[in-house]
């Protein structure tokens, strides 16, 4: 009789469980079809390109390294990676869990216990700078092409993303890369299933008035708008 009765409130457990996964995926599907910003048209004059890029799974907004309103080398410098290439034109920032980001180089790394701290808020995050020469388009790079005033809010937002010193210079993760061209630096916030890397690149594209998501934790919904 026991044993029926702790088999009975196991499978209640179990079902409810699939069933708020299930309303989970629902509604991140439905709110990230429903579009923020409709109305924006891509800047002709005096414009300013920038792109979302996407891995399949994770979207990075990347900005060009500098131009009249901004320097990114002031915060994120090159010279600070492996390669030391100074060349590059291009710098992608994507915000995620530190735990993740660090101690998962490959999904056979991934653990259990890095995945609950990630979706329950109880990790810390970073930043992933990545720096390009040069991007090539297609269906996982989008180039937009933004008004200035657009360009210095999506700054801002990235900005203020960063944890900084007493300085205001942004930490950087010591000995903290995937390739010879990135590089971490510690961030505000914390990720959790609210919370996600492309929810953060999502409100980036929001900050700057431009086309988004009401909301979303996936890749999709965002590449959706731009198609």
């Amino acid at each position: 009789m026991k044993f029926r009765k702790a088999l009975k409130y196991t499978l209640r457990i179990i079902a409810v469980f699939f069933l708020l996964i299930l309303l989970y995926l629902l509604v991140a599907f439905i709110l990230s079809y429903i579009p923020v910003n409709s109305n924006f048209v891509s800047c002709k004059e005096n414009s300013i390109e920038i792109y979302i890029q996407t891995n399949g799974v994770h979207t990075d907004l990347v900005m060009p390294l500098k131009n009249e309103i901004k320097d990114w080398t002031q915060a994120v410098n090159p010279a600070t990676t492996k390669s030391g290439n100074l060349a590059v034109q291009f710098v992608a920032f994507g915000w995620g869990d530190k735990g993740f980001y660090l101690e998962t180089p490959a999904w056979a790394d991934l653990k259990f216990t890095t995945v609950f701290n990630a979706l329950f808020n109880l990790g810390s995050s970073a930043m992933h700078v990545t720096f390009y020469e040069r991007l090539k388009e297609g269906e996982s790079c989008i180039k937009i092409c933004i008004s200035k005033d657009c360009y210095e809010k999506i700054c801002h937002y990235i900005e203020t993303s960063f944890v900084c010193d007493k300085k205001g210079k942004c930490c950087q993760i010591k000995n903290a890369c995937y390739g010879v061209n990135d590089s971490f630096y510690e961030a505000k916030g914390s990720y959790s299933l609210f919370q996600t890397c492309n929810t953060w690149a999502n409100n980036g594209l929001k900050a700057g008035n431009l086309k988004a998501c009401l909301w979303t934790p996936f890749d999709k919904g965002i590449f959706h708008q731009y198609k």
